[in-house]
């Protein structure tokens, strides 16, 4: 018999591959030690929710609690009611990417919605260290701070800088936010993508004016001898490919989508190029505090980037179809 005493919550669940629910999980009242319990404001739908409903992302088990771009207020304490971000990478602290200051690859990382069940619900427990104060900012802002943060890490990786020519090829989501944060950079940033859709998107939204239609003769004129530096936000291991003999002399490949297949290209043009290419992987805690600052700043367009707020309770009628229509759509958030 079930104990009518145990608070129960609405949770948003990918059941199994092209299924999606609303189902009541426990509602949590305490928190391990060094944890912290997080009522949750709003949650934004990733590229990796999508590829967990399609039944495309390969190291998850169904059924799972997804969400891991999340934003809440601390539930108790000194703390209670304040503003956070989210970090939802769960990192070991003991491997050696962690001591050396490297979580977000650390060997035994967890990610929220992921590996383990995530915050598309009313409350969450997560590590005290990685709520991040999100004074300034509005919860639907917060929200949006995780998957701005990728793109941020991509460029701080780089050392893209002013001057740089740099391209993005992708221009979802992920791919937006790495050319935000190229532009603040100082760089002259252009856009690829196979979408006309989302690179007038790109333009409407975020003032983005140099874009071109991937498969397009691109290495004319000013860009006869490549870019600086070829961000690859697609995950589409023929569109990396493509990205390498676009690269300048001495340029940076930048590999911040992930794909499963093996990456094939010229080593005697890559070497004579004297080029580098960089796996970037989540967001460090500097990376956060940039992406939050730009937007206290007013420097990133967040309004603009919102496509549309679903209740959780509308969510299961609507996701197939959001799933399938991505080209129009940067960000759902979604209130629980």
């Amino acid at each position: 018999m079930k104990d009518a005493s145990v608070a129960t919550m609405n949770c948003g669940v990918c059941v199994a591959p092209g299924s999606f629910a609303v189902q009541p999980r426990p509602c949590p009242d305490t928190a391990p030690e060094g944890w912290v319990l997080v009522d949750i404001a709003a949650i934004g739908i990733c590229g990796t929710d999508y590829h967990i409903f399609e039944g495309k992302h390969p190291f998850l088990n169904y059924p799972r609690v997804i969400g891991h771009e999340l934003s809440g207020h601390i539930a108790s304490g000194p703390d209670r009611g304040q503003l956070v971000v989210v970090n939802p990478y769960l990192s070991c602290g003991t491997c050696r990417a962690c001591r050396r200051g490297k979580p977000n690859c650390c060997g035994r990382i967890e990610v929220l919605g992921v590996h383990c069940d995530g915050g598309m619900c009313s409350r969450i427990a997560v590590p005290a260290d990685n709520l991040y104060p999100a004074d300034g900012l509005t919860p639907h802002q917060a929200a949006m701070v995780e998957f701005l943060a990728i793109g941020a890490h991509a460029v701080a990786r780089s050392g893209v800088g002013p001057g740089d020519l740099v391209l993005v090829t992708g221009a979802g989501p992920i791919g937006l936010g790495t050319a935000l944060f190229a532009r603040l950079a100082g760089a002259q940033v252009h856009l690829m993508d196979l979408s006309r859709q989302r690179l007038d998107l790109a333009r409407q939204l975020c003032g983005f004016q140099h874009l071109h239609v991937a498969d397009e003769t691109i290495l004319t004129g000013e860009l006869a001898e490549g870019f600086d530096a070829v961000f690859d936000a697609t995950g589409n291991a023929k569109a990396i490919e493509a990205g390498f003999p676009l690269l300048a002399h001495g340029g940076t490949a930048v590999l911040v989508s992930v794909v499963k297949d093996d990456i094939r290209f010229s080593d005697a043009e890559f070497h004579k190029r004297e080029a580098r290419i960089i796996g970037s992987r989540n967001a460090l805690r500097a990376d956060f505090d940039l992406v939050i600052a730009a937007m206290r700043a007013g420097d990133i367009p967040t309004e603009a980037l919102v496509s549309e707020v679903i209740a959780l309770a509308d969510l299961p009628s609507r996701f197939a179809a959001l799933s399938d229509n991505r080209d129009d759509i940067v960000k759902i958030l979604v209130t629980p």
